[in-house]
C-alpha cells in the first residue's frame, strides 16, 4: 500500500514545516537555492545521473520533482560550495539534494527549508523517516537519533539505538536519514574548511563532521518511504513505483 505523501499526513511524524502549503518569510533566512550534485563516476553505478527512468535520464527526473518545491528561488547542479560560488546572488540557505532521488516529496524540501528559517540556532537541516525493520542492520541505511527539541544527537551506518539483545526492537521508533541537507550559507562557505573528524572518517558520513565540530542540527521527522537509487537493480523498483502513481 503506498503511504500518503508527506504534505497530506496528519499524524505525529508529520513535520510543522510540511502541515500546510509553504509560505516565504519576508526575513531571516528568506532566500533558498536548491542544488542536485550529480556524481557520473559512481563505484556501485557508473553514469547513474544519466541512467533512463522510463525515458528520461534519472538526474531530469529528481529536478522535476525538486522544481514542484515553493521554497526555493533557484534549482541548479554541481557541488553546494561551488555551485554558490558561481550563481553570483545570495542564498541565505542551500539545499542539498540527491540526484538519486527521483520520487523526492517536494514537501519534504521546502520543510527542510523551513526547519532552518525557524531555528536560528542551526546551520543545518535534515529529514528522517520510520525505519523499516528489514533495513535495521543494512549499512546503506543510515539511522540517526534526535534529542527532545528536535535536533540530532549522533547519526551511524550500524542500528541506534543499539539495546544489550544484539536484535532490533520492533516496538521502538527507530529513525532512517532521508538524503537531503540544508546548510545556512555561511557555514557553507566555513564546512569544507573544517578537518575531517574521527566520527565522520569510522562511519563514512559527513554530517557527523558538523555534530562533532559543535554545530546544532535541526531534524524534522516525515511519513515517506525512501526511493533512492543506489544500484541498477533499484531503477526497475523505481519505475514500478512510478507507474503504480502514474507517474509520467
Amino acid at each position: 500500500m503506498d503511504l500518503p505523501r508527506a504534505g497530506a499526513w496528519r499524524g505525529p511524524w508529520l513535520p510543522t514545516a510540511a502541515a500546510f502549503l509553504y509560505r516565504r518569510p519576508a526575513g531571516f533566512r528568506s532566500r533558498a537555492v536548491g542544488i542536485i550534485p550529480a556524481r557520473f563516476a559512481s563505484s556501485r553505478f557508473e553514469g547513474k545521473p544519466l541512467a533512463p527512468i522510463l525515458g528520461k535520464p534519472m538526474i531530469q527526473r529528481t529536478w522535476e520533482r525538486v522544481m514542484l518545491a515553493s521554497s526555493l528561488d533557484r534549482v541548479g547542479s554541481e557541488r553546494c560550495c561551488e555551485a554558490l560560488k558561481k550563481l553570483g546572488k545570495h542564498y541565505d540557505i542551500v539545499v542539498n539534494i540527491q540526484g538519486d532521488e527521483p520520487l523526492i516529496e517536494p514537501e519534504i524540501i521546502d520543510g527542510v527549508v523551513m526547519a532552518l528559517q525557524q531555528a536560528p540556532d542551526a546551520v543545518f537541516s535534515t529529514a528522517v523517516t520510520s525505519l523499516k525493520p528489514e533495513d535495521a542492520f543494512d549499512t546503506n541505511r543510515v539511522k540517526c537519533v534526535i534529542d527532545n527539541q528536535g535536533y540530532a544527537i549522533y547519526f551511524s551506518r550500524g542500528l541506534i539505538p543499539f539495546n544489550k539483545s544484539g536484535k532490533a526492537n520492533p516496538n521502538f521508533p527507530y529513525h532512517l536519514h532521508l538524503g537531503i541537507a540544508g546548510f545556512d550559507s555561511n557555514f557553507l562557505k566555513i564546512y569544507p574548511e573544517l578537518p575531517p573528524t574521527p566520527l565522520q572518517l569510522e562511519e563514512d558520513l559527513e554530517q557527523l563532521k558538523v555534530l562533532e565540530n559543535g554545530y546544532r542540527m535541526k531534524v524534522i521527522k516525515v511519513y515517506h518511504e525512501a526511493h533512492g537509487v543506489d544500484a541498477p537493480e533499484d531503477v526497475e523498483k523505481i519505475e514500478a513505483l512510478m507507474r503504480a502513481r502514474n507517474i509520467q
